[in-house]
């Protein structure tokens, strides 16, 4: 019979402990995981508009119109002990967070009501709402379609008319940003590069008048070009200005919007399940593949998706080859002694540096002193506006190599150490040189090792945030880094990313209760491109590894 102390001598327990304690952190995990994904993916579907008569504290009834955000169970003492007035035997009370929309006419998105106050609730199918380009969305009654002030429908077929000229207006919008931010930005682009030419000339003395009159010439086929370009924009405003509707709000007031300030309108009540999981799918693309609205709190997040992964791979780019050298030189150059020891330790240290100290440094050395000199050698054109001496993509992505330097060196190290001695003998012994042996045999073997650390520094590298707030990282962008202007790759521009996004929506958003569900959905695409980068390694080093097992063996 197995005593206690034969069951812990046996190390039963210590497996045990341990499997409790994967276990734990695996449900931690998930849980978490579970709590972002539904937070962030239920804010994409289409929800019930309500009506709802509302008794106020003053005993007035008032008509309320909105979507129920939140609901949640209030203690009864408390609300009492706030001056509302409830029924007595409820110990606790259902409190609503509604969602009025209409900020631009009450000045608030939101009101709280509590349960016991509702009179009445209904969901009529012709509530409308709509979703426009600023100041959030409006819900209501439609009234009519109007063209240029002019009744064109009411009643009944309002709403297709309403849609057919939407779709209308927003091709005339899609028209008018592909001219400003392509045809009109391109423009732009060249007469700043014409700018910078004529005064590098003047600065090296060699602006001739037959240059000069070169140049004036570009620049005045780009400013005809620029003029077309503004006459057939403003031809575009004019037309998508054309058309608006009035509708009633939960007032009763009657209010007129411009088409060309709606994005979408929908009739959610009147939505089968079918038509709003189409709608929902559309929402989620619309979500992953358009820019933000609304001071990031509406709108999608495309270019914090394409700055994230982007700056990822620049840091890839740079940090492996570093890292790989480093290692090389530690293991199979450097006298083993106590500097190379010393050299270890500090490496190992570096990966416990707070990341805000790497943004410090970063800042410092990169952005002033490394790209100050830049600017002073090869960009003094463009003097006093810095180039290179401001915060850009290049320098977060330097600095988030450093960041994950260390664990790329200890991570090849290791690979290093576990190719077997007669690998290298034989490798000698046929007569291959050091370096011939180190880079078709030993480097090989150990790509997987190396392609391990580079997993560990992206999955840290594409969430980290404070670094990147001083060395590149903003809330909006106006243009991506790359681009099909000459050179494309614009390693000097500022970007954005979306840790930022999530911290920028969460904590500085002049609307904290409509973008909360926003750093949810953020925060979830955030996980998914960082578990769709290290997939896409973690295939490359199963690849390699099947590829150099046979010589490990």
């Amino acid at each position: 019979m197995m005593t206690i102390r034969d069951w812990f001598k046996s190390g039963s327990p210590w497996i045990w402990l341990t499997a409790s304690a994967v276990s734990a952190s695996l449900i931690m995990v998930f849980g978490i995981l579970g709590l972002v994904a539904v937070r962030g993916m239920v804010f994409f579907w289409p929800s019930d508009i309500q009506e709802i008569a509302y008794q106020e504290q003053d005993g007035s009834q008032v008509r309320l119109i909105g979507e129920i955000w939140e609901t949640e169970r209030v203690s009864a003492v408390i609300l009492r002990e706030g001056g509302n007035e409830l029924p007595d035997g409820n110990d606790f009370v259902e409190r609503h967070l509604l969602k009025t929309g209409n900020r631009d006419l009450y000045g608030s998105d939101f009101r709280l009501i509590l349960e016991p106050y509702v009179r009445e609730r209904n969901t009529p199918e012709s509530l409308m709402a709509v979703e426009r380009r600023e100041w959030g969305n409006l819900y209501g009654y439609l009234l009519a379609v109007k063209e240029n002030g002019r009744v064109v429908a009411s009643g009944e077929n309002a709403f297709a008319e309403l849609e057919k000229r939407l779709e209308r207006v927003l091709d005339l919008h899609d028209q008018s940003k592909r001219i400003e931010k392509k045809e009109i930005g391109e423009i732009n682009y060249g007469l700043e590069r014409l700018r910078l030419r004529e005064r590098r000339l003047e600065l090296d003395g060699k602006l001739t008048p037959e240059r000069s009159k070169a140049l004036a010439r570009d620049r005045a086929t780009l400013g005809a070009d620029y003029a077309a370009l503004q006459t057939r924009l403003s031809d575009l405003y004019q037309q998508s200005g054309r058309d608006s509707f009035t509708a009633t709000v939960q007032d009763g007031r009657e209010v007129e919007v411009p088409l060309s300030k709606v994005v979408r309108v929908t009739l959610p009540n009147a939505m089968s399940v079918f038509g709003k999981s189409l709608r929902y799918m559309a929402a989620v693309w619309e979500f992953v593949s358009d820019e933000p609205r609304e001071a990031n709190t509406e709108g999608g997040v495309f270019p914090a998706i394409f700055g994230t992964v982007l700056m990822v791979m620049i840091m890839a780019v740079l940090v492996t080859p570093l890292g790989v050298v480093a290692a090389v030189y530690l293991r199979e150059y450097a006298r083993q002694g106590p500097v190379t020891r010393t050299i270890r330790i500090a490496v190992n240290n570096l990966a416990g540096v707070p990341s805000i100290v790497y943004g410090v440094f970063g800042l410092g050395f990169f952005v002033y002193f490394l790209g100050g000199s830049i600017d002073q050698l090869f960009y003094p054109e463009a003097l006093p506006a810095p180039t290179f001496g401001s915060p850009g993509i290049m320098w977060s992505s330097l600095t988030l190599a450093l960041l994950t330097l260390p664990v790329v060196i200890v991570a090849t190290e290791e690979g290093l150490s576990r190719i077997p001695r007669s690998v290298r003998e034989g490798s000698l012994a046929l007569g291959a040189t050091k370096f011939e042996t180190l880079w078709r045999t030993e480097l090989p073997m150990s790509s997987p090792a190396i392609m391990t650390g580079l997993i560990l520094a992206v999955a840290r590298a594409a969430g980290e945030v404070a670094p990147l707030m001083l060395v590149g990282v903003v809330k909006l962008a106006p243009s991506m880094p790359l681009d099909l202007n000459y050179p494309f790759l614009h390693l000097e521009r500022k970007f954005m990313h979306l840790g930022f996004h999530i911290y920028d929506v969460g904590f500085q958003s002049p609307n904290v209760e409509a973008a909360r569900p926003l750093v949810y959905a953020t925060a979830l695409l955030l996980v998914v491109v960082i578990v769709a980068l290290n997939l896409v390694a973690i295939a490359i080093r199963n690849n390699l590894r099947e590829r150099y097992r046979a010589l490990e063996n």
